[in-house]
């Protein structure tokens, strides 16, 4: 079983992770959505949200932005990171499913938050 947090700003993935109003939690089992369900974002500080969902059982973070400590911090707490993600989150997890996602490995350098966040 996989266990994914989408991070997320409406029914859209968020342009970066650690503002975005929460998380949506997949739980997948051989290409199935098993279980769905929303997480509130507790706040972003430098350093816990890696570890928050670590404590959660996440194995796989998607977000559209996320800057090079936090993608260190996820791949120390064994948890992937796919960034460059955008759009609806059904398409978004669809796409996951179906082996079509791919991370763009970009590095998000500022906190404006604006196009950078997705290269």
């Amino acid at each position: 079983m996989t266990k994914i947090a989408i991070s997320r700003d409406g029914s859209l993935v968020s342009r970066h992770f650690g503002h975005c109003e929460g998380f949506e939690i997949i739980e997948l089992d051989r290409g199935k959505v098993l279980r769905r369900e929303f997480l509130p974002n507790p706040g972003h500080r430098p350093g816990f949200l890696p570890k928050y969902l670590s404590e959660k059982k996440i194995n796989l973070i998607i977000s559209g932005g996320m800057g090079a400590t936090a993608q260190e911090l996820f791949s120390r707490n064994n948890i992937e990171v796919i960034v460059g993600a955008k759009g609806d989150l059904d398409e978004v997890i669809n796409s996951y499913i179906n082996g079509n996602l791919e991370s763009t490995n970009s590095i998000c350098t500022e906190h404006k938050h604006g196009e950078h966040c997705q290269s």
